[in-house]
């Protein structure tokens, strides 16, 4: 490009219609210069500023079983893998964790695990409704794999309100590479409309780097991504981990994660986006950096201590021995250094903003939301 505000120009035009092209997609990825990216950066960090302002939402996570049924080739908890010590929370346990979030200013739990048959349809919604009974006005979060519409709509109806489902990669020849062939890419996004017809606030996402993934691979998942129009788009770069079948694959790159951030900022302006651990992992600033290029989640880890390093996805987890409440204030004084508040709210996504004092039970959206 000539100069770097032809590139600004070429931002703001994609911001005005929405719509990135294959071309500008790769060359933000693989090309910009860094006065570039700081370009697309800020124009991302205005975009999320003009909807959320400077707030930082929270979301707690509770990893409750790190058994899973499935062998996907990048996970470290993968069913194949031997090394892995399994756990499982308790109710009482998964509510103590609750407990604590709450006392630290905590109003949304998420309880993430591998897709684990023990957990039934009924335990899942005992445990749902245990925590709304104690904590009503708290939003719950689920992150539990792929379920049938039936039991979304039982788990919905007993108090949840999100659902986490990173659709991984939208090519299916990719998600071949990636899955094994009792898993399907189009089932994936199934389950993602599933859940938004039931009214659930859905995110999907991404891994960056994953192996064999191409530009024109993350050119379709935005384009998916635009088709669904999720509230929540989870992203971080690709980690591998020693006891998979991609062990010796290289990571993901933190730079064109927190590029792909800004992107997404700009496409999806009212988006719930995280800056994840592992982008925290990859890169020892990559959370401040993700806030700083649009994002506005963070999610530290309630788990008890004497589990965390047991929930390894990838190799090199941050935070693994700390406590919650170390974790927490930590991130928030991270937060505060530059110019960021984590503020105490549920954190919505605007078009479900009446939520924030709704009490029990989500409110179908609004038409227009807020901008």
């Amino acid at each position: 490009m000539n100069g770097n505000s032809a590139f600004e120009a070429k931002i703001m035009e994609m911001k005005e219609q929405k719509k990135i092209s294959l071309e500008l997609l790769d060359y933000i990825l693989h090309s910009a210069t860094e006065e570039e990216r700081e370009t697309l950066y800020r124009i991302a960090r205005e975009t999320s500023q003009a909807v959320f302002g400077k707030n930082v939402y929270l979301r707690g996570l509770i990893e409750f079983t790190n058994y899973c049924r499935n062998d996907c080739f990048y996970c470290g908890i993968r069913a194949g893998n031997r090394n892995v010590s399994r756990y499982r929370l308790s109710p009482e346990e998964i509510l103590q964790c609750c407990d604590k979030g709450a006392e630290l200013g905590f109003r949304t739990f998420v309880l993430q695990g591998g897709e684990d048959p023990y957990y039934s349809d009924d335990r899942i919604c005992e445990i749902v409704r245990a925590i709304k009974k104690k904590h009503p006005d708290h939003a719950i979060t689920l992150s539990i794999g792929e379920k049938s519409y039936e039991s979304y709509k039982r788990y919905f109806e007993a108090g949840a309100e999100r659902y986490l489902l990173r659709h991984e990669t939208a090519n299916e020849e990719h998600y071949a590479l990636l899955h094994p062939a009792s898993l399907s890419g189009a089932h994936r996004k199934q389950c993602l409309r599933d859940l938004k017809k039931i009214g659930y606030q859905v995110g999907c996402g991404i891994m960056v780097g994953t192996p064999h993934q191409t530009t024109e691979h993350i050119y379709e998942d935005i384009l998916f991504m635009q088709d669904l129009m999720p509230h929540m788009i989870g992203i971080g770069p690709f980690l591998a981990h020693k006891d998979t079948p991609f062990r010796d694959e290289p990571d993901g790159s933190a730079e064109e994660t927190i590029s792909l951030l800004a992107i997404l900022r700009i496409l999806f302006p009212k988006v719930l986006l995280p800056a994840t651990t592992a982008l925290g992992t990859a890169d020892s600033l990559g959370r401040e950096k993700g806030i700083l290029a649009g994002a506005n989640v963070i999610m530290p880890n309630l788990s008890p201590s004497n589990v965390r390093d047991k929930y390894l996805l990838y190799d090199g987890k941050i935070c693994t021995g700390e406590e919650a409440a170390e974790c927490n204030s930590c991130l928030r004084a991270r937060m505060a250094k530059i110019g960021y508040t984590v503020v105490d709210v549920r954190g919505d996504h605007p078009d479900f903003s009446s939520a924030e004092t709704a009490g029990n039970n989500v409110t179908k959206p609004t038409e227009e939301g807020i901008s």
